[in-house]
């Protein structure tokens, strides 16, 4: 049991919507929530679970509303907070902007999405495709309200029947982004890598998808070794997959809904060699000028390229005339990042780059007394993976037989990637 009753507020906790499913809780519960919550707030204590001695209340804030669950019951808290979160997420296919003022204008509709994505305290249906069939913005007003999709009653609640393609295709990408905090001598502080894999689906039917991953669990059970496989973590699917039949055996099976989604992501606490390497040399002449020599490496294989390389380089608040240097790219200054930013469009693997600057300083400040903070690359690596991850096969299984093409794509870019100046 999740929920007894949902409850959307203001942000002084004023009630803009109430819906009570099971009757087994009296709505004028939701008057403690605001003062159970300021005295948590006091004392530094705010967590999304709020204990009552009448009632348990499980919480989210969006913008400037809360979204609210209560229950006497003791609740799965995991379930209820990703019931919310979906809620919100449906909300925002429906009218964007999920904000109070948006709220009080469409609480007919709000009204009709909570009755239809949850029922007696159970989460129903919670896929906006589907809800978007039979629920629309004027749904109230007809006389005749139009039968539920099949998908609703369906054990596939996330699919339609009778889709139908003229050229049946599934494109994949593996998307991972690196997080790193780099020490200026090269020593790597923090470092992991968080992936995605991002489906979209166009195929007729209700086909089922096969997915088979290097993972280092399977490859070891069939006795295959440590040798390029992946250890992932924190895996977590879209509701799609067969949890069973990934415990027993690894394979991810799924029915795919239509268009796009996300199928899984991951993580890999692991240490991770920079891709792209910054160094810098930095000559201070204190209350005149400032000047840096940046030299650029890739440290990825020659056959790989990264696009849109941008290292940010940042400068004392108070820098101004300057003059850059570069053999490759492009240069500009941003004084409201207080940084210089170096574009290379196309940066190939093992090559190094440089580029000297120089800034003007005012002699009334001194930049020593404003600290140094981290220099920060982006970058995008397609047809590369930093964890070596790789998709073994993708098979497309459908009773009618038809044959589809899959596409596989990948992508490394960074995340926090940050290195530590001298």
């Amino acid at each position: 049991m999740s929920s007894s009753a949902i409850f959307i507020l203001d942000l002084k906790g004023k009630v803009i919507i109430a819906r009570n499913y099971r009757g087994d809780i009296d709505m004028s519960v939701i008057d403690r929530f605001m003062p159970l919550l300021m005295e948590k707030e006091e004392e530094g204590m705010v967590t999304p679970v709020l204990v009552h001695p009448e009632v348990t209340f499980v919480f989210i804030k969006h913008t400037n509303i809360y979204l609210v669950s209560s229950c006497r019951t003791n609740v799965n808290v995991t379930l209820v907070l990703s019931f919310l979160y979906k809620c919100i997420e449906v909300f925002n296919e429906y009218f964007k902007d999920v904000e109070e003022e948006s709220v009080r204008d469409n609480f007919v509709v709000i009204y009709e999405l909570l009755d239809e994505m949850m029922d007696f305290g159970f989460p129903q249906t919670t896929e906006s495709r589907i809800l978007q069939e039979y629920i629309t913005q004027e749904g109230h007003k007809l006389e005749n309200a139009p039968r539920p999709p099949m998908a609703v009653t369906n054990a596939v609640s996330w699919r339609s029947e009778g889709i139908k393609y003229r050229k049946n295709e599934v494109f994949l990408d593996v998307i991972e982004s690196v997080n790193m905090l780099a020490s200026a001598n090269g020593t790597v502080l923090q470092s992991e890598i968080v992936g995605v894999v991002k489906m979209r689906v166009y195929l007729t039917g209700m086909p089922e998808l096969r997915l088979g991953l290097n993972d280092k669990v399977l490859f070891e059970g069939s006795g295959r070794g440590k040798s390029k496989s992946v250890e992932l973590e924190d895996v977590k699917f879209h509701q799609c997959v067969r949890l069973s039949r990934f415990d027993n055996d690894r394979t991810i099976s799924f029915i795919p809904p239509d268009g796009s989604f996300e199928l899984m992501s991951y993580r890999l606490n692991t240490v991770v060699k920079p891709l792209i390497w910054i160094e810098t040399s930095v000559e201070r002449h204190s209350h005149s000028r400032v000047e840096y020599m940046i030299k650029a490496k890739s440290q990825f294989k020659r056959r790989s390229t990264a696009n849109n390389v941008e290292v940010i380089i940042p400068v004392p608040s108070d820098a101004d005339s300057p003059k850059f240097k570069t053999s490759i790219g492009s240069v500009r200054y941003t004084p409201e990042q207080s940084a210089f930013v170096w574009t290379i469009k196309s940066f190939p693997g093992g090559k190094e780059y440089l580029l000297s600057a120089h800034f003007s300083l005012p002699s009334v400040v001194s930049e020593e007394s404003e600290g140094r903070p981290p220099i920060k690359v982006k970058f995008e690596i397609p047809y590369f993976t930093t964890s070596g991850i790789q998709v073994r096969y993708l098979k497309i299984i459908e009773k009618s037989g038809y044959q589809a093409l899959p596409w596989v794509r990948y992508i490394t870019q960074n995340g926090e990637y940050q290195m530590r100046m001298k």
